[in-house]
Order: C-alpha cells, then sequence, then structure tokens
C-alpha cells in the first residue's frame, strides 16, 4: 500500500491526539482490567493475581450495592429533570421577551462556578432551623428539617443541587439548536394555527433530537462522576444514605488504600457506562433524523 506525503502529514497530525487518547483514557482502562485480578500491595509485598476475589468481594459488600442503588436512582432523576428544565429554559429564553439577556445569564451562572462553591451555598439553604430553605418554611407553618442529616432526605437533597447545577448547561446546547431553526416552521404553524405545545411537540422536538441525544449521553456521565458536592455536603453520609458509586470507589482507593478493589469497581462503572452507552445508540441514534 503506498502512503502519500498528504497521508503522514495527516497521521502526524491525529498522532498527539492519539497519543493523550490512548495514555489518559484506553491505557487506564485496561491497567484497571488487570489490576482488579490481582491483590492491593502492602509493603514490601509485591501484588499476586488473586482471580475474581475481588469481584466476589464486590458481589457481597452491602455499601456497594448501596452505593449502586443510590446512583441508579440519582440517574433517574437528575438526567430527566436536568433535562426538561433545561428545554423550558431553552424555548422560554429563545423568544423575544423583556430582559432575555439577564435571564440567559442567570440560568448558564451555576454553571460557572465551581461545583465546591455551589455545594456550600446549598449548604447554608439546608442548614436546620436556619438555613433559608426551613425559614420559609417555618414561615408557612411547618416543622425544620435536617436535609443532609436525615438519611431519607439527602439522596434527595443532593440531587435536587446536581440538577440545578446541570439544567443551565445543557440549555446552552438546546438554545443553540433552537437558534438554527428555521422561523419558517413558526410562521406556518401560526398560519395553521397550531398551539405551542402542538408546535413544540411535532415540530421542534423532532428537530431536536440529535441534541437530545448528545445531552443524554454528557448527562448519564454526569450522573456517575458527579461527586464534588457530595465530599462537601454529606461525605457520603448519614450511614451511606448519600454515597455514590464513584464517591465509594475514591474512598476504597485512596482512604483505604485498597487498589485492586477499587479497580474491579473501575471496570464494573466503565461496564456500566458501555452498555447504557450502546443502548442509547441503538435505541436512539439510529432512529434520530439529522440535518
Amino acid at each position: 500500500m503506498n502512503v502519500t506525503n498528504k497521508q503522514i502529514q495527516a497521521y502526524l497530525l491525529l498522532l498527539p491526539a492519539f497519543v493523550l487518547l490512548v495514555g489518559f483514557t484506553h491505557f487506564p482502562a485496561i491497567a484497571s482490567l488487570i489490576d482488579s485480578f490481582m491483590s492491593t500491595p502492602k509493603g514490601s509485598r509485591p501484588a499476586v493475581f488473586v482471580g475474581l476475589e475481588n469481584y466476589q468481594v464486590m458481589i457481597e459488600d452491602p455499601i456497594f450495592w448501596k452505593s449502586l442503588v443510590n446512583n441508579f436512582w440519582f440517574a433517574v432523576i437528575t438526567i430527566p429533570a436536568s433535562m426538561a428544565i433545561s428545554i423550558a429554559m431553552a424555548i422560554w429564553i429563545n423568544d423575544k421577551i423583556t430582559g432575555r439577556s439577564f435571564l440567559r445569564m442567570s440560568y448558564f451562572l451555576p454553571t460557572v462556578m465551581p461545583m465546591i462553591a455551589v455545594a456550600n451555598i446549598w449548604i447554608f439553604f439546608y442548614t436546620p432551623d436556619y438555613g433559608l430553605i426551613n425559614q420559609v418554611l417555618q414561615a408557612l407553618g411547618f416543622s425544620s428539617q435536617n436535609f443532609l442529616g436525615d438519611p431519607s432526605l439527602a439522596l434527595m437533597s443532593i440531587t435536587i443541587v446536581a440538577i440545578w447545577k446541570e439544567a443551565g448547561f445543557f440549555m446552552i446546547f438546546y438554545l443553540a439548536a433552537l437558534q438554527t431553526l428555521s422561523p419558517s416552521y413558526r410562521e406556518a404553524a401560526q398560519i395553521e394555527g397550531a398551539s405551542k405545545w402542538y408546535f413544540f411537540r411535532r415540530i421542534q422536538w423532532p428537530l431536536l433530537m440529535p441534541t437530545t441525544v448528545f445531552v443524554l449521553v454528557n448527562a448519564l456521565i454526569n450522573a456517575f462522576r458527579m461527586v464534588d458536592h457530595i465530599f462537601v455536603m454529606t461525605n457520603g453520609g448519614p450511614n451511606n444514605a448519600s454515597s455514590l458509586l464513584l464517591f465509594y470507589l475514591y474512598e476504597v482507593g485512596f482512604k483505604y488504600w485498597d487498589s485492586g478493589y477499587a479497580s474491579a469497581l473501575t471496570v464494573v462503572l466503565l461496564c456500566i457506562l458501555a452498555v447504557v452507552g450502546l443502548l442509547q445508540f441503538f435505541l436512539l441514534d439510529k432512529r434520530t433524523h439529522y440535518r
């Protein structure tokens, strides 16, 4: 096979990106897979092959299952809620309304704020008795709630923070997609007397499907990697009620220094993301019509 100078130049241009992709994505994934079958090295004792022992420990670990279930509900709530809110905000500020620039800035502000800062703001909101939310509840005649200290409320409390943080980010993509749609669609719908809901459901929503697939993939990844606010707000408590899979993986790997078990958890996390990503591709992307 003859390789031309242009092909060599193209490969050389791709080489830096390829090296970074392999070095920071593929190699760590393969290394984690290998380490998941090894024991954790301690002192002068090197790691030895233990087969499926780490996975057996995982199956018998109640904290792993608790974190996995928490992550499932965290994803189930945050993904559709943040996407629905982002679509509603994008449609609203896409119209010519008073203060549109201010609204766009306000909706996008949580996205540019560091998650640590966001978590500290919401700690103030959730503070028992003195927090903003509890002040409102007491003014309405309800009792004060310990949102971050109650096992039945902790997971939902951090989920609301994630939705508030994510919605503005996804709004930008939907707003950009809406602005690429031809105004003739809306004009034709108005001439035919179509309502706004009918216009959105039959015209805008199908045309937004490519953006929705992109946002859905990002929302899924974020649902399994967003743990910054958990460190600040709950540290996985109380009694692991707000522990997510990546947070537990961090604890095992860097708090308990069990690299073998942490690698097994990493492999499971990657498999979950891969399976869900493939399902999204075959079920949604194949049915999406790109313009």
